[in-house]
């Protein structure tokens, strides 16, 4: 990949240089996908056609001397679980209404494409967002760039296994409990969970309608301001989107960290089990990192971590029964068999359980916002180990694999992954950064800073490299 653009603030800096076409760079994007995605489970459809015509248009239009901002011309893709005018949607289930998804594109594509971006297809998730791989679906396995026997992550499993193999320059998420941010760091990229309410939810399969979020993956944070401009703002088709003012993260980029007070939240996982030490001494090299490039690290603890992280399962469970209960009735063989288990547990939780966790969800949010007031953002690890092993992958390896994502849904607050080194088995490892609601700019500074000052998010697989 040496001679190729490796983000998207690379490619389009070579379209604008007239270094490259989009028609080219979309030809080799799918060159790409024809080459690797056997292996990783990358796409479920392809969209060839539209994206080549999309890529010419670019084309003529930088030729015309019209450029519609840095994502013209870029290839980007979109989880399988937001509708699409040119391909099928499908949640990756059985049981979707094939009607449900010819309403045509949901408000972030179509932003996106009025940006200028060349859309080449949809991701692979895991079905409705939520449970495991399963082999015994028609529908493909992903996998992990950096050990094809070993997973994606989940859900949004297909987005980022791309960005990372260097199919696509990025692409679009969703974030239920950590589905951006889980697989962005088990792959070795960059994904952004926005503030809850930032980018409209239109045209997007719910899971759990109070915890969703729509988000980008890239390899930078650089490239998720970018995508975030073109994504972000106020849509009044979704009842939970926010009239909030949308900046251009692009300015909050200043590639320092200097002055900047860290608050490191290390409770949750040096008390959890089965944390690999590698993964843990990569956010120790981080953080001392940080340090010696000018920020102020403060320890904080979150008091209520444990009774939100609860609070969000079961907000989870109860919302995602609500919304399959229905097709649960009439169509349970369809389902595969992790989805239905999985969903199926919000039935045994009572309108007190309900009741009570959204209680604690604002208990937690009021914690948060005091720790604010002393420190600019919070980190930890997004996941205390690499990806496990597909053979064998159950609700045992998936319950138990360390991964802290979820209380960040729970709260609604921005927080973003971005690569920090790797295990001794050689897999990814991330670091999570939160700030406050509407705050995604000092997240997207912080990430873009350390970016300036390491370079774990130009890591490429073996896999991706001809």
């Amino acid at each position: 990949m040496s001679d190729y653009p490796l983000t998207i603030a690379e490619a389009g800096a070579a379209l604008r240089a007239h270094q490259l076409s989009s028609v080219e760079l979309t030809e080799e994007t799918f060159a790409r996908a024809d080459r690797l995605d056997a292996q990783l489970g990358t796409y479920l459809f392809r969209c060839d056609e539209s994206a080549l015509a999309a890529a010419a248009q670019a084309d003529e239009d930088f030729r015309l001397g019209k450029d519609r901002g840095p994502l013209q011309g870029i290839p980007l893709a979109v989880k399988d679980i937001l509708s699409t005018a040119d391909c099928p949607t499908t949640a990756q289930s059985l049981v979707l209404d094939p009607a449900w998804g010819q309403r045509g594109d949901a408000t972030v594509v179509a932003r996106l494409r009025h940006a200028g971006a060349v859309l080449t297809g949809k991701t692979s998730t895991m079905e409705f967002a939520i449970g495991l791989p399963d082999p015994t679906q028609p529908f493909p396995v992903p996998r992990n760039p950096w050990l094809t026997t070993a997973w994606a992550g989940g859900s949004s499993s297909g987005t980022a296994n791309g960005v990372a193999a260097g199919i696509f320059f990025g692409g679009v998420g969703t974030d239920t409990g950590g589905s951006i941010r889980m697989p962005s760091a088990l792959c070795g990229v960059t994904g952004l969970k926005p503030t809850w309410g930032r980018v409209p939810k239109s045209g997007c399969v719910p899971l759990a309608s109070t915890l969703d979020h729509v988000g980008p993956i890239a390899r930078t944070a650089r490239d998720c301001a970018l995508m975030l401009n073109a994504m972000a703002g106020f849509d009044p088709s979704d009842d939970c989107s926010a009239d909030v003012v949308v900046p251009d993260y692009t300015k909050a980029l200043t590639g320092s960290v200097k002055g900047l007070r860290i608050g490191v939240e290390r409770d949750h996982h040096s008390r959890a089990p089965l944390v690999d030490p590698s993964a843990a001494a990569c956010l120790e090299a981080a953080i001392d990192t940080l340090a010696k490039a000018g920020a102020e690290v403060v320890e904080v603890s979150m008091s209520l971590w444990d009774p939100v992280n609860e609070a969000t399962i079961i907000t989870t469970f109860a919302e995602a029964f609500t919304y399959h209960q229905a097709n649960l009735q009439r169509r349970w063989a369809d389902y595969g068999v992790y989805t239905r288990a999985m969903v199926t547990t919000g039935a045994f939780y009572s309108a007190v359980d309900y009741v009570q966790s959204q209680r604690v969800r604002r208990a937690g949010r009021r914690e948060v916002l005091d720790l604010l007031q002393s420190v600019d953002v919070i980190v930890g690890l997004t996941a205390g180990a690499g990806a496990p092993p597909v053979a064998g992958l159950d609700f045992t390896t998936a319950l138990t694999l360390p991964v802290f994502t979820a209380v960040w849904n729970g709260l609604g607050f921005p927080t973003m992954s971005v690569p920090i080194g790797f295990t001794d088995a050689g897999l990814p490892v991330g670091m999570q950064v939160s700030a406050g609601p509407w705050d995604e700019a000092r997240v997207l500074a912080f990430g873009d800073a350390y970016q300036h000052i390491t370079d774990w998010h130009r890591a490429v697989p073996s896999v991706a490299v001809e």
